[in-house]
């Protein structure tokens, strides 16, 4: 059980930052729509949103570049800067080397002078080309000591090679790291430099190199150069094709993560691989259905590092392929899909380099960004299921894709995996009761491959995509509780999400037990949450879960249990330490249940896990009668005096004096206690 925490240790620094959230947002890709009258208190007119940044703007890492760590939450570039188009060296190299944030567009061939220059990013830079258009030539990137959040996506970087294969005089690389962190490199196509292609040097960590085009050189992508075992480093879904060496290697990398990435040295040509894969020092690597084709020496390590294979296939390779020690699991770090190996060649020819869709202006990608699928019962529309809408969406979408789902009742179950971000499921009807998503599954219900479905198998709707909406429609679970008392295990989760930055805005939520599971992808890693002017109903434990969420003018229904009884619990947290809980902000909770019958919460320490933090903040809210004098109670042998639990300014018949039982925030706590401390620079918007 956690010690008791001080004042002081519940204080953070206040967001200065305006957020524009709370209010109902009626644009949409469709166009303007209203929400209807259903809610009662909140008939407030839709705020029609600005023109939004390309929905590539928005996108940020997976891997290693998302993990939390020194300061840095993720990796997002410069996303909220000022959006810029370069043609010219002299405007790249000014916004790039600002110390304030940028995302610049290179638009058309830059070449570099003189050969050789790498322009000394600083962080908080976007550096992405317009389409297929932004070449580089002769030259490439530096990131020095400290330098933090970058993204370089969607560029040609290209010949700066100076006549000598193993050139040891020009020290030219497309982009080079020494020191840096959280760094995303993406859809790129490197080739035919006077180094490396890539080197990620000197402690440099939470870096991830995703989709790139990696060929045609004689050192393509070196990792360490250094005594410390520190770079913690993700590569996936790259194309290495006729390179000789460091395909990559790593060298006292702690934790390298290289999965689906393609080696090819075809025969007949030039370039001869000399090895692929290789650990050194004291690297752990885990190496998962990566495709090795005619490499020699396909994967190597030294006698102190480790390497860990699955999945991996081999054709035509010859030497020394090794495997041995142990390594880490990636996903205790983040959430990742794996591709087949034997896909590779058609995944990655189609998808690896540069992308038409990614830094292209607002304006021209208005209509990827407005992508719409239809789902109708009836047939009229594109789908008669909503799962089969979200199975049509492209792995890893660059852009928002809408499910518009017509009027009636769904009974199904969806999932939204995590390689289908910037997804909008909207009902179309003219109320959120038009539109129904449901089923019955709870957590004991017999799976047909046998075992249970637990808790967070039981959802309706499940999310494990970032950058999610639903709008406008109801998601259920109506399990029977009365008809089913013999079932051992009768949470029944409504919607479950376990992703960031997702916006849940006027729907209905509906269950009994664990209505709604706000979940993060994993225990070290953020997911915020934002449910505006919605209805969350249930009884127990309903609003739950380890994420960073926040219910804003909304209304919290109390439901009586299956036995016509009045008892229950709004909030579970089950927070991580140093992260914010659930907060209820602006909100009603009502109900037709008796009278002092519910608590405000209690702290789920799941797992048993003494070392989580659970936090609820309820404030300037309308309590119903139904709340009890002292609202917060212990759970599983964990005290929740030994947690965060505080109100601050709520009103209404069950709200209460403060007291050693009732702990209310003083006015310089709540100050750090709003709505935009807990969304921490995410501005939820309609899209």
């Amino acid at each position: 059980m956690s010690e008791p925490r001080s004042k002081a240790q519940h204080r953070r620094r206040r967001s200065r930052t305006a957020l524009a959230v709370g209010v109902p947002l009626a644009l949409t890709a469709a166009g303007t729509f209203t929400y209807g009258t259903d809610l009662g208190l909140l008939g407030s007119s839709g705020r029609q949103a600005s023109a939004a940044a390309p929905a590539w703007a928005a996108d940020t890492a997976d891997g290693f570049a998302s993990v939390n760590s020194l300061g840095q939450n993720g990796t997002y570039g410069g996303r909220g800067g000022k959006t810029v188009t370069v043609k010219t060296l002299a405007d790249l190299e000014k916004y790039a080397t600002a110390a304030e944030p940028y995302v610049i567009v290179v638009a058309g061939t830059i070449t570099m002078n003189p050969v050789g220059k790498e322009i000394k990013v600083k962080s908080d830079k976007t550096i992405v080309g317009q389409g297929t258009a932004g070449h580089i030539v002769g030259g490439g990137f530096f990131l020095g000591q400290g330098v933090h959040n970058v993204i370089i996506r969607n560029l040609t970087i290209r010949d700066a090679y100076q006549g000598i294969w193993n050139d040891k005089d020009h020290d030219f690389d497309a982009v080079q790291m020494d020191g840096a962190h959280h760094v995303w490199i993406d859809h790129n196509d490197l080739r035919h430099m006077a180094d490396g292609l890539i080197d990620v040097r000197k402690d440099s960590t939470n870096v991830t190199v995703s989709w790139n085009k990696l060929s045609d050189n004689n050192k393509t992508f070196g990792i360490g150069w250094t005594e410390n075992v520190k770079t913690d480093i993700t590569i996936h879904h790259n194309w290495i094709r006729e390179t000789e060496q460091r395909n990559p290697s790593t060298d006292n990398a702690a934790h390298a993560h290289l999965y689906n990435n393609f080696l090819e040295d075809a025969p007949g040509t030039a370039i001869t691989s000399a090895y692929g894969n290789y650990s050194r020092g004291g690297t752990k690597m885990v190496l998962e259905n990566s495709l090795f084709q005619g490499v020699k020496n396909p994967v190597i390590k030294d006698s102190g590092a480790a390497v860990v294979q699955r999945g991996n296939s081999f054709s035509g390779t010859s030497g020394r392929n090794e495997s041995g020690g142990s390594a880490f699991d990636p996903k205790t770090y983040y959430p990742y899909t794996l591709d087949k190996a034997a896909d590779l060649p058609a995944v990655l020819k189609a998808g690896a380099g540069p992308r038409a869709s990614i830094g292209t202006t607002a304006a021209s990608t208005k209509a990827a960004a407005a992508t719409t699928l239809t789902v109708a019962q009836d047939g009229s529309g594109q789908y008669r299921t909503v799962q089969a809408a979200v199975n049509a969406v492209p792995a890893n979408n660059p852009a928002r894709v809408v499910i518009a789902v017509k009027p009636g009742t769904y009974r199904e179950l969806v999932k939204v995996p995590s390689n289908k971000p910037h997804v909008t499921i909207q009902g179309t009807g003219g109320s959120r009761k038009d539109t129904t998503i449901v089923y019955n599954n709870a957590s004991g219900t017999p799976k047909p491959g046998g075992g249970t479905y637990g808790t967070g198998g039981s959802a309706t709707v499940a999310v494990e995509a970032d950058d999610f909406q639903a709008r406008n429609l109801t998601i259920a679970n109506d399990f029977d509780e009365k008809a089913n008392q013999s079932l051992d295990g009768h949470q029944a989760v409504a919607l479950r999400t376990a992703a960031d930055k997702v916006f849940l805005d006027g729907i209905i939520v509906s269950g009994d037990q664990d209505t709604l599971l706000l979940d993060t992808a994993s225990k070290d890693r953020l997911g915020r949450v934002y449910v505006s002017n919605s209805y969350v109903i249930g009884n127990v434990d309903f609003i739950f879960g380890r994420a960073t969420a926040v219910v804003d003018k909304s209304v919290i229904t109390l439901k009586k249990r299956w036995n016509g009884t009045s008892a229950g619990y709004i909030t579970a947290p089950s927070t991580a330490a140093n992260r914010k809980g659930i907060l209820i902000a602006n909100s009603t909770v009502n109900g037709d249940v008796s009278a002092g019958s519910f608590h405000l919460g209690r702290p789920w320490h799941a797992g048993g896990d003494a070392s989580l933090d659970p936090q609820t903040t309820v404030r300037n809210t309308s309590l119903s009668n139904a709340i009890k004098s002292t609202p917060w109670t212990d759970m599983s042998g964990f005290s929740w005096k030994d947690d965060r639990f505080a109100e601050y300014g709520n009103y209404g018949a069950g709200a209460g004096q403060a007291s050693t039982n009732r702990p209310h925030l003083s006015d310089a706590q709540a100050a750090n206690q709003e709505v935009g401390d807990w969304l921490a620079g995410w501005t939820p918007s309609a899209s």
